[in-house]
């Protein structure tokens, strides 16, 4: 499997809403419940005014579109990840998967990953 490295650093926080968010960013996730309001986006694009922010997150992506009938492949992984104390936050899409590690993380992830024959492209 292909696991491509996207460029740039990520920040994770909680907004008090939506208007806070720049949806011109590439990437931009977000998740409303009852509970919260949470937003992953691109550093540079992360409003100023948060309730509760974390910076310094890298991100890889599992390459191509992902059939829904697949089985065990972000948990396969994520427990590379797990075992080896690097934790993650997870983000799924339509299509694919993606993996956030904080950027101290990411060679050691990357190499762990490879060790399991994952393909990395990195940018």
């Amino acid at each position: 499997m292909k696991i491509k490295v996207l460029k740039r650093e990520f920040t994770i926080c909680k907004v008090t809403d939506v208007s806070q968010v720049d949806f011109s960013d590439k990437y931009c996730f977000v998740g409303k419940t009852d509970e919260e309001l949470s937003l992953i986006c691109s550093t540079k694009h992360a409003p100023e005014e948060t309730i509760s922010r974390s910076d310094g997150w890298r991100a890889f992506r599992l390459e191509g579109t992902l059939d829904f009938s697949l089985v065990g492949i972000l948990s396969e992984l994520t427990e590379v990840l797990a075992t080896n104390k690097i934790p993650v936050m997870a983000v799924s899409t339509y299509n694919t998967d993606y993996i956030l590690v904080k950027k101290e993380n990411l060679e050691k992830a990357l190499l762990l990953l490879e060790d399991e024959d994952y393909k990395i492209i990195r940018p």
